[in-house]
């Protein structure tokens, strides 16, 4: 790796000298290689993938300084991104992180209630970016149902089109965009910032054990897909639902539209990593569909 190159732009970003010490390869990310760059007394967090993937950093850049502004939860401070001949780049602060306990849980719920209470005008965002490696599209929209449809499950149907998957998947999919509605009666979603992908591999705690949340697919939407996200993969503990319940109440038909907002991620799952996450993906179709049928019946 050009190391040289990237504490050049570290340099020029801080206006500080950076005598790299020691670079130490770190794990747990399926898409990005991941460093902790060392001096004598500071580190940085660096993510690196091939010079064409510096869009995708770039926007995650993007999302964070998002998150930053919002002055809601803590995420690393971004330093600078770019790329050497080799490799696109990301660096950030480097924050020695550990497991959320029940009372940073509690904090992250509170938090996160007030991150969602951040408003814009519109669904969607400034610009597109990504969820994992895929290609999220963030076109602005003044429906929520039209750009779920379209922005979200659409564009996943479309990618899963292309790499294969086609059948019942998309006979499915065609079905169950066109008849969402029923799910959103009595309920109009409000465009909140919302981190994108926020399971429990995305949040940690620093070491003052407040939350730290971090690979963010941002953008402005129903903060309910935040929730209904941390419910995928292990949720968390009841201290974090209780208290961004308290916060900010959920809306009571949060459960019934809890199934639809995961489809999006097992679709991107099943583009991401394959064929293992059809038939999973199949079943919540149709579960869904027989639900919203037996609501309007």
């Amino acid at each position: 790796m050009d190391w040289q190159t990237v504490i050049r732009h570290i340099e020029s970003a801080t206006a500080q000298p950076f005598n790299l010490l020691k670079s130490q390869p770190l794990t747990g990310g399926d898409i990005n290689k991941a460093y902790r760059l060392q001096a004598e007394n500071k580190s940085f967090f660096i993510k690196l993938n091939h010079p064409d993937r510096l869009p995708m950093f770039e926007a995650e850049a993007l999302g964070l300084l998002a998150l930053a502004q919002s002055e809601a939860i803590r995420v690393p401070k971004v330093i600078v991104c770019g790329k050497t001949n080799d490799q696109a780049f990301l660096v950030l602060e480097y924050i020695a992180l550990s497991q959320l306990n029940t009372h940073s849980e509690m904090l992250l719920g509170q938090q996160l209630a007030q991150l969602h209470r951040h408003k814009q005008p519109f669904f969607g965002w400034h610009t597109d970016n990504t969820i994992g490696s895929s290609s999220q599209v963030n076109g602005r929209y003044q429906d929520w149902i039209t750009f779920w449809q379209q922005q979200r499950l659409g564009q996943q149907l479309t990618l899963a089109a292309n790499n294969g998957y086609d059948g019942r998947l998309q006979i499915l999919g065609e079905k169950l965009c066109a008849a969402i509605q029923p799910l959103f009666d009595g309920y109009q979603p409000q465009p909140s910032l919302v981190h994108g992908d926020l399971w429990r591999g995305n949040v940690a705690a620093d070491e003052q054990g407040n939350p730290v949340i971090y690979d963010p697919a941002c953008y402005f939407g129903d903060r309910e897909t935040d929730l209904a996200m941390t419910e995928l993969f292990g949720g968390f503990s009841p201290a974090f639902y209780q208290a961004y319940q308290a916060a900010y109440p959920l809306d009571p038909g949060y459960a019934n539209r809890k199934p639809l907002y995961n489809l999006y991620h097992i679709l991107n799952h099943l583009n991401l990593f394959g064929i293992s996450y059809l038939h999973q993906a199949e079943v919540m179709m149709h579960n869904i569909i027989l639900s919203i049928t037996a609501r309007v019946n």
